[in-house]
């Protein structure tokens, strides 16, 4: 279940209360005349079943709430409730497969800023990719898989292509685009000190078989593995199975691929550096291509099922 609540004008709040009461899915409705004081207006607040949110949202908006009021939605962890019973087992479809198309476009938007933190994430990543390489340490190296923040704008990446809302491609393509450079270079520099500091040796690195070696061996898999990775990270954003995340992290060579292109940069490898580079390239391109697809046929699926319970197609926002 999800949690609404709306600020809305006096004179729309009857609009609003018919909108809830005829929805499926919709139940604990509470009104508090006159207790919205910023914006001013009536609060609205109802439960909601998560497969029918996203037609209670697009009627909502339709009224032009979100411009002269608020509508706020939340995930409710446990509600103890015949009603909410009742609403779930009314509204269409399974929870676990709906997708609230205003709730990814708010939480990709907001993973997709290239922020301070979201630097430091990436750099620290890199970084730890870095030493994975320089110690053929695979554990660390799956380390920096997790720690790795490029996920969020790739998926932005995707749900703009589908929605058509470019500010989100604009705001995500800036993120890994100076991302990834910038982690690099810093990556590149702490290499430069670490062999200057004799922490490793350069001929032992050019010279020697590594267990962490695939992370430049590109080949078809890098691009099959990028494939699935990215198409389980978008059922997993747009479901309710958020977990499934972490297994996306550590499946695809993003970050390991640009700490190993920095390392090899450096040592004058450049052969290692150019393949890593082309295995960034490639698992950053299919992670795209496999989530927006994945989104693409989850939007069409719910456009048509939309259309045929309301007699309109789902809005693309």
């Amino acid at each position: 279940m999800l949690h609404l609540r709306i600020v809305c004008p006096p004179e729309r709040t009857e609009a609003v209360l018919g909108v809830l009461r005829a929805a499926a899915g919709a139940t604990h409705l509470v009104l508090l005349p006159g207790a919205g004081l910023e914006p001013a207006g009536d609060v609205v607040e109802a439960d909601v079943a998560r497969e029918a949110a996203d037609d209670v949202l697009a009627e909502l908006c339709a009224m032009q709430l979100d411009h002269d009021g608020a509508i706020t939605l939340e995930t409710i962890d446990t509600s103890l409730s015949d009603a909410a019973d009742r609403a779930e087992a009314d509204a269409p479809g399974d929870g676990a497969d709906a997708v609230v198309w205003e709730e990814l476009i708010a939480r990709t938007g907001e993973e997709s800023r290239l922020t301070t933190t979201f630097q430091a994430f990436m750099t620290l990543a890199c970084l730890l990719a870095a030493v994975g390489v320089v110690t053929d340490s695979p554990v660390t190296i799956v380390g920096a898989m997790v720690v790795g923040p490029e996920f969020g704008p790739l998926a932005a990446i995707a749900v703009g292509l589908v929605l058509r809302r470019w500010d989100l491609v604009r705001r995500a393509a800036l993120a890994i685009g100076v991302g990834f450079p910038l982690a690099m270079l810093v990556t590149a520099g702490a290499a430069a000190l670490g062999e200057t500091g004799g922490l490793f040796d350069r001929e032992v690195f050019n010279g020697a078989q590594h267990q962490v070696d695939f992370v430049y061996q590109v080949g078809p898999f890098s691009l099959i593995v990028a494939l699935l990775a990215g198409a389980a990270g978008m059922l997993a954003m747009t479901s309710a199975k958020s977990a499934a995340l972490v297994g996306v992290f550590i499946s695809v060579t993003t970050v390991p691929a640009a700490g190993y292109a920095a390392v090899a940069a450096v040592l004058g490898d450049w052969g290692k550096a150019l393949e890593s580079s082309a295995q960034l390239a490639v698992n950053l391109l299919g992670i795209v291509v496999a989530a927006a697809l994945v989104l693409w046929l989850r939007y069409r699926r719910n456009r048509f099922s939309s259309a045929g319970a309301n007699g309109r197609p789902l809005a693309a926002g």
